[in-house]
């Protein structure tokens, strides 16, 4: 049955298994699936899911997905809440050749089930005037080092936004990276204009009366460059940038915001505390059956164990003393 109209993009007879499974032999659909192709409600027909890491795809690699699509799929592609490009309806039989064609263009499927997905980003630092980081560059660092690690427990879903406005939702994923800029003023450069205290929406920074030179209170600051970009004579210069990292966020039927634990990371560490998180969750979680980072860490040991072993790995970007990831609860 075809809902709302959209008819999928071949007919003829019933579809046969894909190569090398056997005419009539039924398909692996958990194999298919974790291959980045979901079965569909409609009958021998399939959604593959292509890998964007960051959601950026090269024009010519595009132009060959929507050959693709057209020759095989429906009457769209879909671009998915995690940045990855879609192409439903396509027949079980036609699997092999979609994924033969995209591979000559250099396109990869994408992984679904209990495997680390392919990383979420903004647009970053590179023409973006809020980005601090290079969230692009660290996405396909990611996905090429971690991409489709596992399986574990459960899956594992990493962002990265480039700014405290924070579009890639990096409390929301297991572990989530924010790039922030800690300023730093210099007072001999300073002309006591005042825009910087008018450019920080934070109260982060007061004018002392009488001479209207500013006063920086670290403890309300978010680290956004706001005051580095107002500043007309540099006065406000960045004196470290680096990630704010949080673990242990999903979103789904029952959310989980997640924990803080370092600030400042900088990006030669971010693959280190990766590795040492998903090699935690993945020995942590052995036995408890589907159960996400997160849930795992609101337990007190869980979490007091979590910041043992990963204190090392951040060492002075460690936070003070962190909270557990917190449940969110949205449906009552």
């Amino acid at each position: 049955m075809i809902r709302d109209g959209h008819a999928p993009g071949r007919g003829g007879p019933a579809a046969q298994a894909p190569p090398g499974e056997g005419r009539g032999a039924e398909p692996d659909y958990k194999a298919l699936k974790a291959g980045g192709m979901v079965r569909q409600r409609q009958k021998d027909r399939f959604t593959v899911r292509l890998k964007c890491p960051g959601g950026r795809v090269p024009l010519e690699r595009l132009a060959r997905i929507a050959e693709v699509a057209r020759r095989y799929g429906g009457q769209y592609v879909h671009l998915s809440f995690r940045q990855s490009i879609e192409i439903p309806y396509v027949a079980l039989e036609d699997l092999d050749r979609v994924r033969r064609e995209l591979a000559e263009a250099g396109q990869e499927i994408a992984t679904c089930g209990a495997r680390v997905r392919v990383p979420t980003a903004c647009s970053g630092c590179e023409y973006n005037p809020n980005g601090l980081t290079d969230t692009q560059k660290m996405a396909a660092d990611v996905a090429a080092r971690f991409f489709g690690r596992g399986p574990f427990a459960h899956k594992f879903k990493m962002s990265f936004s480039g700014c405290p406005i924070d579009c890639a939702r990096t409390s929301e994923n297991d572990l989530g990276f924010q790039g922030a800029v800690e300023p730093r003023w210099d007072e001999s450069a300073c002309t006591a204009c005042g825009l910087c205290a008018a450019a920080c929406r934070e109260g982060a920074i007061e004018l002392a009366a009488g001479t209207n030179k500013p006063r920086y209170r670290r403890d309300k600051c978010l680290f956004c460059g706001d005051c580095i970009r107002a500043c007309p004579v540099d006065a406000w210069q960045a004196q470290r940038t680096g990630w704010m990292v949080r673990v242990g966020g999903k979103h789904g039927r029952h959310p989980i915001v997640g924990a803080r634990i370092a600030a400042m990371l900088p990006d030669a560490n971010v693959s280190g505390l990766i590795e040492a998180v998903i090699s935690w969750y993945e020995k942590n979680a052995a036995g408890k059956g589907r159960i996400r980072l997160g849930a795992l860490l609101q337990d007190p040991a869980a979490w007091r164990r979590f910041l043992a072993d990963i204190g090392p790995v951040l060492g002075e970007w460690a936070a003070p003393d962190p909270a557990p990831p917190r449940p969110c609860e949205i449906h009552f």
